[in-house]
C-alpha cells in the first residue's frame, strides 16, 4: 500500500506541476519542484513533516518581513499611520486585517484536523492561481472562511 501511496503522490505532484506549467505560474512551479526534490532526499519524511508543521508559520514570517520593509526604509512612517485612521478606507483596512487574522486562526485549526479540507483547498487554490491568475496566499484564509461556513451551517465531511 505504501508503494501505491508514493506513486500516487508523485503522480499528483506531476499533475500539479503540469497545470502550473500550462498556467505559467512560476510560484507554483517552484513550490512543486521543491517538494519533489525534497521527496528525493534520504529521510524526506522528517523534512516534509517539519515543513508541513512549520511551513505556514515560516511563510507568514516571510510575508510579514516583506510588509515591514517599507517601514524600515522610511517609505512608510507615522504620518501614514495617522492618515490611515482619518479615512474610511483606513478603518476598513484595519477591520479586514483583524478579520483575516481571526479567519486564519480558525483556518489553521481546520487544516490541522481535516485532511479532506486540505485537499479541496489545494485544488481550489491551484484553480484560482492557474486559471484566474490569482496568488496562492490565501489557503489559510480560505480554510478560515470554510471553517466559518461549516460551523454556521453545522456541516461535516
Amino acid at each position: 500500500m505504501e508503494g501505491r501511496n508514493t506513486l500516487n503522490s508523485w503522480l499528483f505532484l506531476a499533475l500539479i506541476l503540469l497545470v502550473a506549467y500550462l498556467g505559467k505560474n512560476s510560484s507554483l512551479i517552484i513550490a512543486t519542484v521543491a517538494v519533489m526534490l525534497f521527496k528525493l532526499l534520504p529521510q524526506s519524511d522528517k523534512l516534509l513533516n517539519l515543513i508541513h508543521a512549520k511551513g505556514i508559520n515560516w511563510g507568514v514570517t516571510i510575508i510579514t518581513v516583506a510588509v515591514l520593509v517599507p517601514i524600515a526604509t522610511g517609505e512608510i512612517g507615522f504620518e501614514d499611520l495617522i492618515k490611515a485612521f482619518k479615512s474610511p478606507a483606513g478603518w476598513i483596512a484595519v477591520a479586514c486585517g483583524v478579520l483575516v487574522a481571526v479567519l486564519s486562526k480558525n483556518g489553521v485549526g481546520l487544516l490541522a484536523t481535516s485532511p479532506q479540507v486540505t485537499v479541496a483547498l489545494v485544488l481550489g487554490t491551484i484553480a484560482g492561481v492557474v486559471f484566474l491568475k490569482g496568488i496562492a496566499a490565501g489557503p489559510v484564509i480560505a480554510a478560515g472562511i470554510t471553517y466559518c461556513i461549516i460551523t454556521l451551517f453545522k456541516l461535516s465531511f
